[in-house]
């Protein structure tokens, strides 16, 4: 491969990352593996990213962002409140069932960081990044609706990242589609009711 700018490689090495931990699980993608799969050497790797740690991160924030990316647009759409809220949920949960493996990526992320000595902080760093994504999407809904929510945006935010994370592994558990619909129903209105103020 030519050369290329480093934010260039660091997004194809973050693409490959993400590949590669889907396929083989976090504990088993070494950098070299996740250089075989962007189809660049180990030094570019090293020029790129000071740690595998940093990879991580990276990795993380590119998952969160893609997450955000995809349902943010949702948000202008719905002629109800309902409506809005709903369609945001249902775009996020077509890309857990369409693409089942990223999503359990996102837990076996978390536990390698909880496990690995020095990495704990990046699980806390990707909650995080739920919450302030999920604080976004709630930004977006009040200030299309011209809305004040009856509580504070922030443990809207929290309720939402909590909600949706313990649906998504319920689903990757069990695999329960009408169960899954259920509860993003429900949790839709009990979202529209905290927002509506």
């Amino acid at each position: 491969m030519g050369r290329m700018p480093s934010a260039v490689r660091r997004r194809q090495l973050v693409e490959a990352a993400i590949r590669a931990m889907t396929r083989d699980g976090v504990a088993r993608t070494t950098t070299r593996s996740i250089c075989a799969e962007a189809g660049v050497s180990l030094s570019v790797f090293h020029y790129c990213f000071e740690s595998k740690q940093a990879l991580l991160e990276a990795a993380i924030g590119t998952i969160t962002g893609n997450n955000l990316a995809r349902v943010m647009p949702a948000v202008e759409r719905g002629a109800t409140l309902r409506e809005t809220v709903r369609g945001a949920l249902q775009t996020y949960w077509d890309h857990v069932t369409a693409r089942p493996g990223e999503h359990m990526l996102t837990y076996d992320l978390t536990q390698y960081a909880l496990r690995e000595p020095g990495f704990e902080h990046l699980a806390r760093a990707q909650y995080e990044q739920y919450v302030t994504a999920a604080g976004s999407l709630i930004e977006q809904v009040r200030e299309t609706r011209g809305l004040a929510p009856r509580v504070p945006v922030e443990s809207l935010a929290r309720c939402l990242a909590a909600a949706i994370d313990g649906l998504t592994l319920q689903f990757l558990v069990l695999g329960d589609e009408r169960a899954a619909a259920e509860q993003l129903d429900l949790t839709a209105d009990q979202l529209v009711r905290l927002i509506e103020g």
